[in-house]
């Protein structure tokens, strides 16, 4: 690696792959996205890796694509969560890296969230991890070795009206890996926590963004995992430019209210094409639906 990709903060990947190397690698939520995108890429640097999906018919297909290992799993459940990680470990050995990547995004003015909704989004974004947390440092910390990456967000440092749920579960993702890094690092056991900004995916279906707000594809926020995973640090931004949101709590309301307004963060997330989003939103109540092809937003 060159001193000028050095000092430009590009990634090392001859290191990466090295560090990578055969490391047994377990990511949830990878049938689609984030999850599905950061396999591919651990895969590519020669780690072995499993994706878990509760739709275990589009994880099947995912691993098959890739030609990884793919089991269903319902990170709710804790029963399904200790099975999948001795159904990985069986297959390909100790675990030595877990990403929490399953997530939902629910979307609207707080006063329309009904009880199914907000149970599900913090099963899955907040007890999903918390759960998955526990069955991997079980595993890892007799071993003295291991690293789990949770999968947080943005979101979680920027409240936002039209995200109060979801803003209040990625902010719990987010101290939660902290406060975990620090009681596991005795153990042998690191915690990092990525915090993507809005991405690409069927997450901001509906959505009207704008040039104020930046989004990402989900192939750079895999890339900052991967290299998280190989380098690890306590938190990181994807893209890295958005770290100056550990700094959002600090400014003064007024800015907030100019900012919100200016960006239309005051409205994008209250007023959503429902027509546009419905395949999403189906299939974070638990519905079944068939997937559609998402448009990509500018």
């Amino acid at each position: 690696m060159s001193l000028r990709d050095k000092l430009s903060g590009k990634p090392d990947h001859d290191a990466i792959r090295t560090a990578l190397k055969d490391k047994v690698v377990v990511v949830t939520g990878g049938a689609r996205g984030i999850g599905f995108e950061t396999a591919t890429q651990l895969f590519q640097a020669g780690a072995k890796v499993a994706i878990g999906d509760v739709d275990g018919e589009a994880v099947g297909k995912a691993a098959a694509d890739l030609g990884i290992e793919g089991i269903e799993v319902d990170v709710t459940k804790r029963e399904s969560f200790d099975a999948f990680l001795s159904e990985v470990e069986s297959r390909l050995g100790p675990i030595d890296v877990l990403v929490n990547n399953a997530g939902i995004m629910p979307v609207g003015p707080f006063l329309s969230y009904d009880d199914t909704i907000i149970r599900r989004t913090y099963d899955i974004d907040v007890l999903g991890v918390i759960i998955g947390c526990q069955e991997a440092a079980r595993r890892m910390a007799p071993r003295r070795t291991g690293h789990i990456v949770n999968i947080a967000s943005t979101a979680g440092r920027i409240p936002t009206p039209g995200l109060t749920i979801y803003n209040g579960a990625k902010a719990a993702v987010i101290e939660f890996s902290e406060a975990l890094g620090a009681e596991l690092e005795p153990e042998g056991v690191t915690v990092s926590a990525v915090l993507p900004t809005f991405t690409r995916t069927a997450l901001i279906s509906g959505l009207q963004t704008n040039k104020f707000i930046q989004t990402v594809a989900p192939e750079e926020v895999a890339a900052i995992v991967v290299e998280t995973i190989a380098r690890p640090v306590t938190r990181v931004y994807a893209p890295r430019s958005m770290r100056w949101a550990d700094s959002s709590p600090l400014f003064p309301q007024a800015m907030k209210r100019f900012t919100r307004k200016l960006t239309k963060l005051d409205s994008i997330f209250l007023r959503p094409d429902q027509e546009a989003r419905a395949a999403y939103a189906s299939r974070i109540r638990g519905e079944k639906i068939e997937d559609k092809p998402t448009t990509r937003l500018s």
